[in-house]
Order: structure tokens, then sequence, then C-alpha cells
């Protein structure tokens, strides 16, 4: 049965604030990163395999994995705060389960607990392959701290 949270979506004012911030971000472009869906409280990002994002064995890079995985965590938690407020990640914990293959990489953040101050995500990243094949290559847990905006 599929989760109601991978269908639901955000509000069109906090998909376009996502988007806007996403946009801003020169590693997400640097990497051909895009966003995939935005929920309340969940994003995905899909990173296509290329050869810019690989190391040296053809696996999509662990650095870039953990960087979509970041940020698909600060995305999903950015959703659930009102847009005076951004997010910054505190720490997060990642763990490399299998050799990070397929056509895209497809990250998942899902907020685990929101709070006025700390924020606590679960992170997954699939390697998929064309047919729709899935298999998770790396998960993990962050914090994140709420923090007011910047005066621009």
């Amino acid at each position: 049965m599929e989760d109601q949270t991978q269908r639901e979506l955000a509000s069109p004012a906090v998909q376009k604030r996502v988007k806007d911030s996403f946009d801003r971000q020169g590693l997400m472009a640097h990497l051909g990163a895009r966003l995939a869906h935005i929920g309340p409280g969940r994003v995905r990002i899909v990173l296509p395999a290329r050869p810019e994002v690989t190391q040296q064995h053809g696996y999509v890079h662990a650095g870039a994995t953990s960087a979509i995985a970041d940020s698909a965590g600060g995305y999903a938690t950015l959703t659930l705060f009102d847009e005076d407020c951004e997010v910054l990640t505190v720490e997060y914990k990642i763990n490399l389960l299998a050799p990070a293959a397929g056509d895209y990489l497809e990250a998942i953040g899902t907020v685990l607990k929101p709070g006025r101050t700390l924020t606590v995500c679960q992170l997954e990243v699939y390697g998929v392959r064309e047919g729709g094949e899935r298999k998770l290559v790396a998960n993990g847990q962050q914090t994140l701290i709420r923090v007011n905006r910047p005066a621009r």
C-alpha cells in the first residue's frame, strides 16, 4: 500500500519557497540534482547518474549521495516552517549500505519529529533503474535547527 505522504503536496506558496531556495544552491545545480516532490514534511530529490558524479569504480560518489540526502531532509523540514524561518543542518549520520548504482539516485527526506528549535529527519537514498527497480543504497538521520531568515 502506498504511503499517503508520498502523494500529498505542500501548498503552492511552500512549493515556491522550496523551489526558489533549491535554485539558489550552487551545489545542487553543479551536481545536476532536481526536486521531484515537495510534500508537507517530505521531499524527494533526484540525481541522474552521470560520469561527473561518480567515483573511481563508476558508482555515484558518497559525497554526492550524502549531499542530496542532506538537502532532502533540509527541505522536508523547511516545508513545515513559516516563511520567516530557514533551516541549517546541525548534524547528520549516513550509512552507505550498497554501491550507489542505477540510472539515478532518489533521496527522500522525511521529518520524524518537528520542533520549535530542533527537528529530526529520516534520510533515505535509493538507486533506481529505468525499469523501476529500487535499491536502498544509503540511510541516515539528521538534526536541523530553525533560524530566522536573514535580512536581505
